[in-house]
């Protein structure tokens, strides 16, 4: 190495360290200020280091006045580049950080989509925890929802529970006080509407009992191999008497073939949500009309099973919401008809059967039917 060689390294490294150690003093003093002024002074030193070894080097006679001169010109410009991408390198940048932090400082504390923060120039990590900030806004949404629905269900409930314990518990108050009186000559009969009323009241606490059981989790119960067939089978023969005594006709359609049309599961959970759709069909289908329980496979071989009434069909508007606690339609009050799905039982039993559902990894649903609607729950066979 010649010694004008080592001597043009030798300033270069010098005014290097000397820029860098300027550049550093730089960064550190505007350290909290904008991404801007930081980028500008990365993309500056590099230039300013080189010009300067350069003009250095001009001065030591070791390049020509004339080489150098290009060699300045064509580091001004390189230099005026690196600044204008730098800058807008940072704006990009800043853009996307703002939105990211106005999207940080809106989490959990408003639910509505933000505004369009023009995030398409941004890098890609800085897009991508945008649309993750986004992701969990709309999770949070839902999970507003969710309790919001739970909160009214919970107020519904206690109000619907309130009037169907305190009706029975004024019969039984009045009952007992006319046979304190001995004003009540059918002793029998007013024992029998006693004992009728107390059933009626057990049911209504078994029910929330149940639904309380379905809604804390609990440890998974023995599960096996149940039949949907014979189950649909011995509803229906367990119903025939209710049927009868509400003047509607209970029929069941199973497949041709000798399938059993098995799931795996808990025979009394499942019998009892079929069990509760039949039932609430029964009572909403008018005297003369007809429920059908249908039992088939669909072609994932998962097993269906419909209940069909004649209720009239139920308000577009509550389908999503015949599912919920305590949800009896807008009649409710009055006596079973055309969009109310549950008159009695306080409102629990289509709430019973999704539990149950939904805890053998099933589904359910409902939707209109021409004089009715139909109640589909769908179970996987393993």
């Amino acid at each position: 190495m010649t010694r004008d060689t080592a001597a043009i390294l030798g300033m270069t490294a010098v005014w290097t360290l000397v820029v860098a150690a300027a550049g550093g003093l730089v960064l550190w003093r505007f350290r909290r200020r904008s991404l801007l002024v930081s980028m500008t002074v990365v993309a500056l030193a590099p230039m300013v280091a080189a010009l300067a070894a350069v003009g250095q080097s001009a001065r030591a006679m070791f390049i020509s006045g004339h080489d150098s001169l290009v060699v300045l010109w064509t580091l001004a410009f390189s230099a005026l580049l690196g600044l204008a991408m730098s800058i807008v390198l940072a704006r990009w940048i800043s853009t996307g950080s703002r939105d990211v932090g106005r999207r940080l400082r809106h989490l959990g504390t408003s639910y509505e989509p933000a505004a369009a923060g023009g995030n398409g120039n941004v890098p890609a990590e800085l897009a991508a925890v945008a649309d993750e900030l986004e992701t969990t806004r709309q999770r949070l949404a839902a999970s507003r929802e969710r309790e919001h629905a739970l909160e009214n269900s919970r107020r519904e409930l206690v109000a619907f529970m309130s009037h169907d314990l305190r009706t029975p518990l004024a019969g039984l108050r009045a009952v007992s006080e006319g046979l304190e009186d001995g004003v009540i000559d059918d002793v029998p009969g007013a024992l029998r509407q006693m004992r009728t009323t107390v059933d009626r009241m057990t049911g209504l606490v078994d029910d929330l009992f149940e639904l309380s059981r379905l809604s804390a989790a609990p440890l998974p119960r023995r599960r096996s191999a149940v039949s949907l067939r014979e189950l649909a089978e011995d509803v229906v023969g367990e119903s025939s008497e209710h049927a009868r005594a509400e003047g509607v006709t209970l029929t069941v359609s199973t497949p041709d073939d000798e399938d059993r049309l098995a799931v795996q599961g808990n025979a009394d959970e499942l019998t009892r949500a079929v069990t509760n759709l039949v039932g609430n069909a029964i009572r909403h289908t008018e005297r003369g009309g007809t429920v059908q329980l249908r039992v088939d496979r669909s072609a994932e071989g998962a097993i269906r099973l419909a209940v069909s009434d004649g209720c009239g069909g139920i308000p577009a508007d509550d389908l999503d919401r015949v599912f919920d606690i305590g949800w009896r339609g807008d009649q409710q009050r009055t006596p079973a008809g055309a969009g109310s799905t549950e008159s009695a039982g306080g409102g629990l039993g289509l709430a019973i059967a999704r539990g149950v559902v939904e805890s053998h990894d099933g589904r359910i649903g409902v939707t209109n039917t021409e004089g009715g609607c139909t109640f589909q729950l769908e179970l996987p066979t393993g």
